[in-house]
């Protein structure tokens, strides 16, 4: 059974720096995509940022250049680094993974399979 467990949300103000964690459990090691997505009441999921097999990396516009998706294999941990936030950069932020991934990654989160609970991120001006 694949887990994703969260962490590291919370409250900063606008300028601040956010480490988000999500630690994979259960599963086999095997090629992937891991993504990272937000939501904020009332909007549309938006994929911010996607890692694959610990290569390549893509993000939105929105955050490209602000936040750095990366990995530790040993740990099975992936990490979204968020700096310079904005108070825009409210939401709700899920990490999701697909095994069997030989394709650059995706921020559509139309291949996941795997999604964790979330955790909130809230940036005051």
């Amino acid at each position: 059974q694949v887990q994703l467990v969260e962490s590291g949300g919370g409250s900063v103000q606008a300028g601040g720096s956010l480490r988000l964690s999500c630690v994979v459990s259960g599963y086999t090691p095997s090629t992937y995509s891991m993504g990272w997505f937000r939501q904020a009441p009332g909007n549309e999921r938006e994929g911010v940022a996607c890692i694959e097999n610990g290569l390549s990396t893509s993000y939105a516009d929105s955050v490209k250049g602000r936040f750095t998706a990366s990995n530790d294999n040993a740990r099975k941990t992936f990490y979204l680094q968020m700096n310079s936030l904005k108070p825009e950069d409210t939401a709700r932020y899920y990490c999701a993974l697909v095994l069997g991934w030989d394709s650059t990654c995706s921020r559509s989160g139309d291949p996941y399979n795997y999604w964790g609970q979330g955790t909130q991120v809230t940036v005051s001006s």
